[in-house]
């Protein structure tokens, strides 16, 4: 148990006691992985422009 549940309580149960609400720590959840989704087309794209100045290097 962290400080902040001691402190506050768990924000699970905070979270129950109000409709269509969610916790704390599964919005930080969600955000972290819809940021690592983010990513992935940038990363993509990274690769692609490697591959491509490859190629014509190797020409």
């Amino acid at each position: 148990m962290g400080f902040l549940d001691r402190l506050f309580g768990n924000d699970h149960q905070r979270a129950d006691r109000y409709e269509g609400r969610e916790s704390a720590s599964d919005q930080a959840a969600r955000r972290r992985r819809e940021g690592h989704r983010r990513s992935i087309p940038k990363a993509a794209a990274k690769g692609q422009a490697w591959e491509d100045r490859d190629r014509q290097r190797r020409r």
